[in-house]
């Protein structure tokens, strides 16, 4: 299962994960360490899997048996930060939790995973690009889209929000801001311009 599949959220369409044996959880915990220690060093684009396995001291068979590909690793990489962002959405305090308006905790939202998406660029970019269409498959990318369409139904009533959720949310596909960097767009600019657009969908 895709590391970023379930993210930490009851959801009925999955069970509970399987637990792991002490061996194999200490296995992935070693790879987990070393693969962010090499990426870190090294660049995403610059480190094999064969690497990470060699000093990682397991065979490669079982980091293929464990992660699948290296955005399987990019992507169990994310899954601790995309659970630490659900909890500060339902659980922190506000904007990005709940106690205030819905139109401030959308640009809370925003602020929040562009912050996430700049720190982490090109293990999010690897884990969404691995093939045609996962970024929309993941867990997570449900939370956010679930989470956006309920806040824009109650900032906008009678707005498709389902449909406005999906458009907004791909303004942080991790591709176009690969080549918005390049284009040397800052960060800066970047959460300006998404603000004014979120401004706009939300005065409708």
């Amino acid at each position: 299962m895709h590391e970023r599949q379930v993210a930490g959220l009851p959801d009925p369409a999955f069970g509970p994960p399987p637990r792991e044996r002490a061996d194999a959880a200490r296995n992935r915990s070693r790879i987990l360490t070393v693969a962010a220690e090499l990426f870190a060093e090294h660049g995403v684009d610059g480190v094999s899997l064969d690497v990470i396995a060699a000093r990682a001291q397991v065979g490669k068979g079982t980091l293929y048996r464990r992660f699948g590909s290296k955005a399987g690793l990019a992507a169990a990489l994310l899954d601790e930060q995309d659970k630490e962002l659900q909890r500060r959405i339902l659980f922190g305090p506000p904007p990005l939790g709940p106690g205030t308006d819905a139109a401030t905790r959308i640009t809370a939202f925003f602020d929040a995973y562009l912050a996430l998406l700049d720190a982490n660029l090109e293990l999010v970019r690897l884990s969404e690009t691995a093939a045609p269409g996962v970024r929309y498959q993941v867990g997570s990318y449900r939370v956010w889209q679930r989470h956006l369409a309920v806040l824009l139904a109650a900032a906008r009533p009678g707005a498709d929000a389902e449909v406005t959720a999906h458009l907004l949310l791909a303004t942080l596909d991790a591709d176009l801001h690969h080549a918005l960097r390049r284009s040397d767009f800052g960060l800066d600019l970047i959460r300006s311009a998404l603000r004014g657009l979120i401004q706009k969908v939300l005065e409708g």
